[in-house]
């Protein structure tokens, strides 16, 4: 029985050797065996880093809030999504200075573009600076910056076209010609192209149209009201208040409310739901607003960024189309969002 007992014993462990031989063989040599688990371990990291790794891109306009800069951002954000990046917003409320330090700040995040509008068009060129030195693509949109050759592409609209239009409005609506006050902002290139275009329209008047005032708002609402109450308080018989932006506008047609000088009309630039509110009204004094699109420029300049850190062909520039709301046409439009 012992016997018995020791000859499976021995028959079974002969069996369990030539087992393990086969699988060895299958399995493949030692070396082999280390360079599959190293393949293994390499393919896992690259796996986590791709899944990791984020493609960030910042953003910074003249003031987030500002209704069409709230709509350029939500318009990029979304589409930048879309692609599998990261948009990190900074606000720098009309200040050049807190523009410049946030820019910084981004670059330290590691952005690798920027969608930028800036607050000084000329006080920006020491940023623009940091970011080609750090690598960094830069989308310029709506505002241009002066020292365009640090700029990848811009994305923006035909400015001095929405002033010309403006102009051409109101010849239509005061043919005798008359006084007008103009609320600006020298520091941002954007609304110096839509000044440029209005006067060059009402210098065509066949009767002529005199600028008695032009003030520097600093693209700021409060700032705007204080200069649109002076202008009214110093000459209550303009017949018209050019503005540089339709956030302008509003602050005109306050100040022009509580003067209670209901013969002066007020035009803007950018087509926002507000402005277009107060043209559906019976009487109002905004008499148009030549209307651009937050929504196609956010979008375009997201698209753009992405096909410049991929290496893929882009156009540098493209302006979006501008175009004349008024009274007439209002309904075309609608009045509860952007166009």
């Amino acid at each position: 029985m012992f016997k018995k007992k020791g000859f499976i014993m021995a028959f079974i462990l002969i069996i369990s050797m030539i087992g393990m031989t086969a699988c060895k063989k299958n399995v493949g040599a030692p070396e082999d065996n280390a360079q599959a688990e190293e393949n293994e371990d390499e393919t896992n990291t690259n796996t986590n880093t791709e899944e990791t790794q984020e493609h960030l891109i910042g953003f910074s306009v003249i003031d987030m809030e500002n209704p069409y800069f709230i709509t350029l951002e939500s318009a990029a954000k979304a589409e930048l999504e879309k692609a599998g990046y990261r948009m990190i917003t900074k606000n720098p409320e009309t200040d050049s200075k807190l523009q410049e330090t946030q820019i910084q700040e981004m670059i330290d995040e590691g952005i690798e573009a920027i969608i930028l509008s800036p607050v000084d068009w000329e006080k920006i060129t020491p940023s623009l600076q940091a970011l080609k030195k750090a690598g960094v693509k830069i989308i310029n949109v709506d505002t241009q910056v002066k020292e365009m050759e640090y700029v990848d592409a811009y994305i923006g609209s035909d400015n001095q076209k929405a002033g010309y239009i403006c102009g051409e409005d109101l010849i239509t609506k005061c043919p005798d010609g008359g006084k007008i006050a103009i609320l600006e902002c020298p520091t941002q290139n954007s609304i110096n192209d839509r000044i440029t275009g209005f006067e060059e329209a009402i210098a065509q008047a066949e009767n002529g149209f005199e600028v008695v005032e032009r003030m520097d708002t600093k693209g700021e609402f409060e700032l705007a009201l204080e200069a649109a109450q002076k202008i009214l308080e110093e000459h209550p018989d303009i017949s018209a208040i050019m503005c540089g932006n339709d956030q302008l506008a509003v602050a005109a047609k306050a100040a022009v409310n509580v003067a209670e000088l209901d013969n002066v009309i007020i035009y803007g630039v950018d087509g926002s739901p507000d402005i277009k509110k107060e043209l559906k009204k019976p009487e109002n004094q905004i008499a148009g607003t030549a209307a651009q699109s937050p929504i196609n420029m956010g979008k375009q300049a997201s698209l753009t960024a992405v096909q410049v850190l991929n290496d893929e062909e882009y156009e540098k520039e493209v302006y979006e189309d501008v175009f004349m709301i008024n009274r007439d046409n209002v309904d075309m439009y609608g009045t509860d969002g952007w166009q």
